[in-house]
């Protein structure tokens, strides 16, 4: 995990920053008297979280950043927007995507604190299961959610992924608890916006759904549980696509790759509850960050539900 903080009220070094930390971009402002800057980032490896405060009005020209960028209003405006095809403005409580990324977009930020979250898009396409042999990566087809409950769904996953993993070095720095929680900030945008993968797709091959393919999935998924898995890997060493993989779980476990990956990764943080030891350190949330479950209350009910108790007693041997 790695952090970045900025505060400046110099509006030339602000540029360079913001240049170094986004993409190129020219900057202005019509209100010379007042120009500070804030600036706090959290990140991993794939996606990172910043929240931004700007005292003054600031014109914005940026170059494609080549990764989705997400804004989250505050407070303040955000003015004039505009990308190819697209003019907009954007008020407290809006999630907007930026731009997409291989393009550039210019507007005006009024006062406003906001975030910005960017990801990788690549990781829309692995969660989408599109990346086989063939498919086209998946893109982001709108601006702006589906509607105000998406917009506010994605606005707390981000808030949480920043308030409760990003926060916490020791949390983030776990390959699982990353992989994890880009794979949850990836499918709360696919589910947010528009996109590509909602497209009609072909029907599931059939012919894929054979028991040997199936065993081998299952293999990797059991030797592999400890390390950040995505479905593509899991349908590469199955040698099948990943239509086909996911149609085989569906027919012959009535699950889904990743849901039985999470049922595994649950067995094994199940077993090393039980041979703990609270009084040298050991928690739960640790154990559940180790196998990348990064929410523990979520943990807790999915433990529940699966074994009866609730984890804080497997822990104490109750």
């Amino acid at each position: 995990m790695a952090t970045l903080n900025f505060d400046s009220a110099d509006l030339t070094a602000t540029e360079a920053f913001l240049s170094d930390a986004y993409a190129r971009m020219r900057i202005g402002t019509s209100t010379p008297g007042s120009s500070r800057a804030r600036v706090h980032r959290g990140s991993t490896d794939t996606f990172s979280v910043d929240e931004l405060a700007l005292d003054f009005e600031m014109s914005y020209s940026v170059t494609p950043l080549g990764r989705i960028c997400l804004c989250v209003v505050h407070d303040g405006t955000v003015r004039d927007h505009a990308f190819r095809g697209v003019e907009d403005a954007f008020g407290p409580g809006d999630v907007v995507l930026f731009a997409p990324p291989d393009l550039p977009y210019s507007g005006r930020i009024c006062n406003a604190r906001y975030n910005i979250t960017m990801l990788e898009p690549d990781l829309l396409t692995q969660v989408a299961g599109a990346d086989g042999p063939g498919e086209r990566p998946v893109r982001l087809t709108g601006h702006r959610p589906h509607s105000a409950d998406d917009a506010r769904r994605l606005s707390r996953t981000i808030g949480y992924l920043r308030d409760h993993v990003l926060a916490d070095p020791d949390i983030a720095d776990r390959p699982l608890v990353a992989s994890t929680a880009a794979q949850h900030l990836a499918a709360s945008v696919l589910s947010a916006f528009p996109n590509t993968a909602l497209a009609a797709r072909p029907g599931p091959d059939r012919a894929d759904a054979h028991p040997a393919m199936l065993r081998r999935a299952l293999a990797y998924i059991d030797d592999h549980a400890d390390r950040p898995v995505t479905v593509a890997e899991i349908a590469g060493a199955a040698r099948v696509t990943v239509r086909g993989l996911q149609y085989a779980f569906r027919r012959h476990l009535d699950t889904t790759p990743l849901a039985h990956l999470r049922r595994v990764r649950l067995t094994h943080a199940h077993h090393d509850l039980l041979a703990a030891d609270p009084a040298g350190g050991d928690t739960v949330t640790d154990i559940a960050a180790r196998w990348g479950f990064y929410h523990p209350g979520r943990f807790a009910s999915l433990y529940r539900e699966t074994y009866r108790r609730a984890p804080r007693l497997a822990l104490a041997g109750e």
